[in-house]
């Protein structure tokens, strides 16, 4: 049996891949090599545009029930919050909840969906020719070989697959090391961090009464990552930063990590394509990584989709790189910045933390950029001779009047495209006023005659880019929403991953 796709590894990233590639009817098969899932969560948070991009597909709503918002973030433990409450979004903070309940319902949307994870199967190398891939796989029966189309690795930073493929992970080794626990506090802070000359911690509340936290000493950054921390290491290293352990007890989970930098000099190779971990590993600063990862997946779903079922040509996972290795590069860009300002304890990084705190604090358009890029929200794909229209920029989930949605999101539901007719949802009391005299009756025909003409281009368009018809959702509504940018918009065509295909030119009627 020849499988469109084979994806390697069944955590967040994989899982969410695998369910879009089975929304549009891809074949696909998971393996892990694990047994089962890891009870312990790496990853605590979800941020805004991993939120509605799973809005986007009818998803936020069980993960937004079970997980604790928190209008907040932060930049290198600095005490001055990022305001996420100030973005445009409908989710403008950090959700909390552990990863693995996020893989558990992301899961849970695979199996709906159709797919399986074959759980105790190990990708040992992988092959490619003109016409497909190959995965040699260690199974509980024995090895055996899958043939496919397309081979994803969403495997760690480890990656069988990128290393078998041969792709370079260029960057910089662990020089540094954290420590984190999730323990019972039975004297919590009311604080969310405590750092002085000594060291610095995170102190992160969860759902079931554990907490979570996060640091470093001075000391503790020299230990090497693969020596096992002990509770007596974690609770001495917390009194050390904060004169006292706040009562803390029962610790379930314990481990280091460390600082480095590393990222996939590609993330397509042929027939083999990289996403999350095995594409970019990073200190875990602002709890960015499974989102970014997230986002790598939504970002190539509908484009080997597309391939898989002959509606695009495969240059199209071309795009995949050029749009995602940048977001890449400055995810370890900022992270490491932030590593300098979190994890560095002397005298002159403590006086950086303060020029940062204190910029943070007076200059609001500061913290809104940082809270921008560490949630995602900002970033947008380069688009030729895009010059003021919002080609390759992030759709908001604009309020329709007249549309089968009240928003845009749930129009992306089923994985199309979505072409929306801006403008003409409705008539407010100036224009009926207006629209008695014959100066008026003469503009609104030449509007709708170019409007029509619009939409003639816009479909044709549209089809070029979706690859088919059936692909593309119309819908001409009025919007209800602001949004910079936005205003004057007539046709906006959105791919489905919710970032803007092509635009009409800006409407000056």
């Amino acid at each position: 049996m020849v499988n469109d796709v084979v994806v390697v590894g069944a955590g967040p990233v994989g899982l969410l891949l695998a369910a879009e590639l089975r929304l549009v009817g891809v074949d696909v098969t998971v393996i892990e090599r694990a047994a089962a899932r890891s009870p312990h969560s790496k990853a605590l948070t979800l941020h805004p545009r991993s939120l509605e991009v799973l809005a986007m597909r009818g998803l936020a709503e069980p993960f937004v029930r079970e997980g604790v918002p928190v209008p907040t973030g932060h930049y290198g433990g600095l005490p001055v919050r990022l305001d996420f409450s100030v973005l445009d979004t409908r989710f403008p903070y950090t959700l909390v909840l552990p990863q693995l309940r996020t893989e558990q319902l992301l899961e849970e949307r695979l199996r709906a969906l159709g797919g399986e994870i074959r759980w105790r199967h190990r990708a040992l190398e992988v092959r490619q020719d003109a016409d497909g891939a190959e995965v040699d796989v260690a199974g509980p029966d024995g090895r055996y070989t899958l043939r496919a189309a397309w081979v994803v690795g969403c495997d760690g930073a480890g990656s069988a697959v990128r290393t078998s493929a041969g792709i370079d992970f260029p960057g910089t080794r662990a020089t540094a090391t954290g420590v984190l626990g999730d323990v019972v506090l039975d004297a919590p802070p009311s604080v969310p961090s405590v750092d002085n000359e000594h060291g610095g911690f995170l102190i992160v509340p969860l759902a079931d009464g554990h907490h979570r936290i996060a640091g470093s000493t001075r000391e503790s950054l020299t230990v090497p990552a693969d020596r096992p921390l002990t509770f007596d290491e974690l609770r001495g290293a917390v009194r050390q930063v904060a004169g006292t352990d706040f009562g803390m007890r029962a610790p379930r989970w314990l481990s280091r990590f460390g600082n480095a930098a590393r990222q996939a000099a590609r993330y397509r190779d042929g027939r083999v394509l990289l996403a999350g971990d095995a594409a970019h590993m990073h200190m875990p600063m602002g709890g960015q990584g499974l989102n970014v990862g997230l986002q790598d997946a939504f970002n190539l779903g509908w484009k080997l989709a597309a391939v898989c079922q002959g509606r695009a040509p495969d240059g199209l996972l071309d795009t995949y790189h050029a749009e995602r290795h940048p977001v890449g590069a400055a995810l370890l860009e900022n992270t490491q910045a932030q590593t300098v300002l979190g994890a560095t304890h002397t005298p002159d990084v403590r006086a950086l933390r303060s020029v940062f705190s204190r910029l943070l604090a007076a200059h609001p358009a500061v913290n809104r950029q940082f809270a921008g890029e560490l949630s995602a929200l900002d970033v947008a794909y380069p688009a030729d001779g895009a010059g003021d229209r919002l080609t390759g920029t992030r759709a908001p989930d604009l309020g329709l009047d007249g549309a089968p949605e009240p928003s845009l999101y749930p129009l992306l539901a089923d994985g199309r495209f979505v072409l929306l007719h801006l403008g003409s949802g409705g008539v407010g009391p100036d224009d009926a006023d207006a629209r008695a005299t014959a100066d008026a009756r003469a503009t609104a025909d030449a509007r709708a005659t170019a409007d029509a003409r619009a939409t003639a281009d816009a479909r044709a368009t549209a089809d070029a880019i979706a690859g088919s018809p059936d692909r593309i959702r119309a819908v001409t509504a009025r919007p209800t929403t602001t949004h910079d940018g936005w205003a004057g918009r007539r046709t906006v065509l959105v791919r489905p991953d919710g970032h803007v295909a092509w635009d009409a030119a800006l409407s000056t009627t």
